[in-house]
Order: structure tokens, then sequence, then C-alpha cells
């Protein structure tokens, strides 16, 4: 075993687990007051929900497995994580079954932890879109879903030498290798992409496009977002899967890209309404975040920069089609991670060192790169599809009209955020 391995990949799932988190101030700011406890519960049940759905089967299905067609991996081989957890009758504890499969020499237990994290942070992104009108027991149950049919074997397909992988049929049949380093389709195109096709089913909230609908605590969405780039320090130096240069330079990318991102997006804004926003700057650097997490360790430090600027420009725009095309995603989760997501992964094809076609002067890198996201995409949008026609078909998901107007907050959690009339009639009896 590698004790600095191990180290760095326990330190990785840490910050990787502190994003969802952070994605709940990120989103519970930019919400309404009545519905802010809603969101940061939303966040919670990603991470519980998830959590015992990777332990039981989730595990098994994106790694531990034997391949089914290359899409997923059988459920019972690492069922309750029976491959990777033993117990010492020496010592009389438990402890790891032995060293992860990359050849990195720290234990299979840590793989596990830290790819819990990722399927966490993904499902909870997702939340987002569908803000301040969802059951909380609905969304528990999508959660179940979605990371067993959709984020378990996305993660198969991709990083588990799967169909999408580097060493899959459709990268074999190209003659380049696939490339996503820390999730530009498991993670964002995935979840974006299951976003939209939740908006489309439960429809609009109400008030949408014909009256403000304002954030409620911008401190809020700046908290998140620096949580965000903190932990995304695990989550793409972490996906060197060791400590060393790989991870130290996917550190510094990844602050390069996200930088020019925030900047890019500052003065993208400036021109159209004359203002640098404080939402428009954690906007931007989460748009650089996403954009430079497939590309983090091939990309040189000028393309690493060209790449978050241009997301920061594209998601700027993209944020506002939702208006022209009357899909109400809340929190712009297609704007930000979708678009941010795609504009990572297709420019790798132009900016990768040495396969790219600008970088590299190889057409093919570039093609594998569209063929992915296109497939992530389609397998995300069908099977998102079919779980939330289900659930809308059989519970449903949204709260009442007049729950929604009133709060979802009192509506599903029982209770408010900031009780302000409360705290004023307090003030009255003691002046009195």
């Amino acid at each position: 075993m590698d004790s600095g391995n191990t180290a760095w990949m326990l330190t990785s799932a840490a910050l990787v687990f502190l994003m969802t988190p952070g994605v709940a101030f990120f989103y519970g700011g930019m919400v309404r007051a009545k519905a802010v406890l809603n969101m940061l519960m939303l966040s919670a049940a990603a991470l519980s929900v998830t959590a015992v759905v990777w332990t039981l089967w989730g595990w098994s299905i994106a790694y531990a497995g034997s391949s089914i067609g290359g899409i997923f991996g059988d459920p019972a081989t690492g069922f309750l994580l029976k491959d990777t957890m033993v117990f010492d009758a020496g010592t009389r504890q438990y402890t790891a079954a032995g060293l992860a499969a990359n050849g990195n020499k720290y234990p299979s237990s840590v793989d596990v932890s830290f790819q819990v994290t990722f399927a966490m942070i993904t499902v909870a992104l997702i939340c987002g879109a569908i803000a301040e009108r969802v059951k909380y027991s609905t969304w528990m149950l999508f959660v179940a879903l979605w990371v067993t049919f959709d984020y378990a074997p996305m993660a198969h397909m991709v990083w588990n030498n799967g169909l999408l992988s580097a060493k899959g049929p459709i990268s074999t049949a190209i003659g380049a290798a696939a490339h996503d380093f820390a999730g530009g389709t498991v993670v964002h195109i995935n979840a974006a992409m299951a976003a939209l096709i939740i908006v489309l089913i439960i429809g609009k909230r109400k008030g949408f496009g014909t009256q403000p609908i304002r954030p409620h605590n911008v401190p809020f969405v700046m908290l998140g977002a620096f949580l965000l780039w903190f932990g995304w320090f695990g989550f793409n130096a972490g996906s060197a899967f060791a400590a060393n240069g790989t991870a130290g330079y996917a550190w510094m990318s990844t602050t390069a890209a996200t930088a020019a991102a925030m900047l890019a997006w500052g003065f993208t804004e400036k021109i159209r309404t004359g203002h640098y926003t404080a939402i428009g700057a954690a906007s931007g650097i989460v748009a650089g975040l996403v954009a430079i997490t497939p590309a983090a360790d091939v990309v040189s430090p000028l393309w690493a920069m060209v790449i978050g600027a241009i997301a920061g420009v594209l998601c700027c725009f993209a944020c506002g089609l939702k208006f022209k095309l009357g899909y109400d995603d809340s929190l712009d989760v297609v704007g930000v991670h979708g678009v941010g997501g795609l504009t990572g992964t297709v420019l790798i094809g132009f900016f990768g060192e040495d396969a790219g076609l600008l970088a590299g002067g190889d057409w093919r890198q570039l093609a594998v790169q569209v063929i992915i996201a296109l497939c992530a995409m389609l397998y995300s949008g069908v099977v998102t599809a079919i779980i939330a026609f289900a659930l809308e078909k059989t519970i449903g998901w949204r709260v009442t009209e007049a729950q929604e107007v009133g709060g979802i907050d009192l509506a599903d959690q029982g209770e408010r955020a900031y009780d302000f009339a409360g705290t004023a009639s307090s003030v009255l009896k003691e002046v009195r």
C-alpha cells in the first residue's frame, strides 16, 4: 500500500463530499425564501439515498460486477461491498479486501468512498432545475432509481472500460481514445440532460416568465460557489488517483480555467447589462469548473484558460434560452452544467495535447468526443424519461398549486427558514 496515495484519495473523497453541501448553499440562495429549506433537503437526500444505494448495489453496477454488454456491471458481485471489505479476525476490525484495481496502491475501500461522492454530487445537481415545486418523497425515490439505472451504468460505460470508454468499441472503431478525466459526460452532461427531461415532464413554476423570481440570499450563492471551487480540487486533482504530478497539474488547470470563466462571464454580463453581478460571478465560477472537468489533465495552461473563457461566454448566453424556449430550468442546470459539460468534452477534440485538431492535427479525437457526448445525452434522456414518467403517473412529482404559492418549505418540511414574524413579535413583547 502507498500511504501517500491513500491519504490523498481519502482527502479527495472528503473534498468531493463537501461539494454537495456547496451545491445546497449555491442552489439554496438562488431560490425564494419560502423554498430554501426544501432546496437544502433535496441535496441532503442526494447524499443519503445515494450512499445507501451505492452500498447495496450501485458500486457493483459501476465498478465491481462483470460487464454486461459494456453498459453495466452485475449488481451481485459487489453487493453490500462484499468484494472490497473483509473482517480481520486478528484486529477484530473491518478493512479492505485488497488494493484498488487501478494500480495506484491504495485500498479498495478508499476507491468505494471516493466514487460514491461522485454519484452524490451528480444527482444533487439535478435538483436545481426542479426547485420550488416537487415533493420530497418523489425526489427520494427518483434518486434511488436514477443512481441505479442511470448514474452507475454511465460510470461503468465511461470509467470501467465500457461502451463509451477509451478502450470501448466506439474508440476502437474511430482510432482515438475517448477522454473524460473527471466527469464531463458521467456527471455534467448526464445530470443536465436528466434535469431537462424532468422539467419538460413536470412543467413550469407558477409565475414563471410573467413575474420576477429573484434569489433570496446572494451571499449563500457566493458561499456555495466558493465551496464548490474548493471541493473541485478533490474532484479533478483526485481523479489522477495518486499524489503525483498529474494531480498537481489538474489542480492548476482547474484554477486557471475557472478564473478565466468567471472573468469572461463578468465581461459578457457587463456588456449586456452594464453590471458585474455576484450571481454572475458565482455562475461563471461553476461554468469554468464544469468545462475543465473532462480535460484537466490533457490541455496546456493556455488552452485550459481558453476553455474556461469560452464556457463563461457560452453559459452566460445559454442561461437565457429557457425564457425563449419556454422550459423552467429553475437554477440553470442545463445552461451551466449541460452547456459547460458539452463545451469541455468537445473542446478536448480541438485542444487535447498531441490529439486534438488544433493541438495535435488529428480530427479523430474530435469525432470520438462528439460521439460520446451524444451517446451520454441519449442514454440519460431515455432512462430519465422512463423513470420520470413512471413517477409522474404513479405518485406524482408536484405539490399542489396552493402549496407551491404558500411555500414548499411549509408544505413539505413543515417549517420556515426565517421566522421574521416570530422575531418581530418577540421584540414587541420585550419593548412592552
